[in-house]
């Protein structure tokens, strides 16, 4: 009777660990307060979720892993929308290998290709739900057109992708659509932001129409378990010269090296 099964009324986080190390934890912990706050659903404070994360990647195999997050408002008598005043959320974690984020050399990384679909979510993707249907209808609209990642639109603009941010190059400018309730802000779109920024590289964040990514010089894509990846095809048509872009590398390269003052 859990309502986080029945009724999806819960929120989850994805964190990477390399090495042990949680990648972006107080970032990740932070969006993580926001989507409890936005839901009203109160984290019982005793429970230290840094303990729980210690003991997940201790007990499990692998060098690199993510702990999965998810908190429901807990188990209710019934299933109905309106719930009882007190609930004690349920807490669950577990964890799964995976790699470093663009581990390797920068020119072996071949780079994407992406479709746009019509954005299907409800209006508070700011809000990191477990409801993700629309975002899977919208991966098996891209699985059919032979891409890797669909792009989402929403009245004429893009927004994100089902799991990632969206960056452009335009005219030596990196550009990200602006955070606002459609868009959840991604914890590597502020490192990419942040690693920019401390470059000296032009970067804005605004509205992006649809129209514009056929124009671009370079696309990208951002999550925390791919870290920055190329796109280079969308809806069949090449992102500029088809291939990864030199700020992609240079951006790429700054990301590798943060990797590697974390990891020591």
């Amino acid at each position: 009777m859990d309502r986080g099964f029945l009724l999806g009324d819960a929120v989850y986080e994805v964190i990477p660990f390399y090495h042990g190390v949680g990648f972006r934890l107080p970032q990740h912990l932070t969006r993580l307060q926001r989507s409890l706050d936005a839901v009203g659903i109160e984290l019982d404070p005793s429970i230290d979720l840094g303990a729980v994360f210690e003991q997940l990647v201790a007990r499990n195999p692998g060098r690199h892993q993510a702990i999965y997050l998810q908190i429901s408002r807990g188990v209710a008598p019934q299933r109905k929308l309106r719930y009882p005043a007190e609930l004690r959320p349920t807490v669950f974690a577990y964890s799964y290998p995976i790699q470093l984020a663009l581990e390797g050399p920068l020119d072996q990384v071949q780079g994407i290709r992406a479709v746009t679909v019509e954005d299907q979510r409800w209006l508070r993707c700011d809000i990191k739900a477990t409801g993700l249907l629309a975002n899977i209808l919208a991966i098996q609209q891209a699985d059919a057109h032979g891409a890797d990642e669909p792009l989402l639109v929403s009245e004429g603009r893009v927004t994100e992708g089902t799991s990632c941010n969206l960056f452009l190059v335009e005219d030596g400018a990196i550009v990200t659509p602006q955070l606002e309730p459609h868009i959840l802000g991604g914890t590597t779109r502020g490192l990419i932001l942040e690693l920019a920024q401390q470059a000296g590289l032009p970067v804005k964040q605004e509205q992006v129409a649809q129209s514009r990514l056929v124009h671009a010089d370079e696309l990208w894509i951002s999550s925390s378990t791919r870290g920055v990846l190329p796109v280079i095809q969308v809806n069949g048509q090449p992102v500029g010269k088809g291939v990864p872009g030199p700020l992609w590398f240079k951006v790429a390269a700054l990301y590798q090296q943060y990797e590697q003052q974390l990891l020591g």
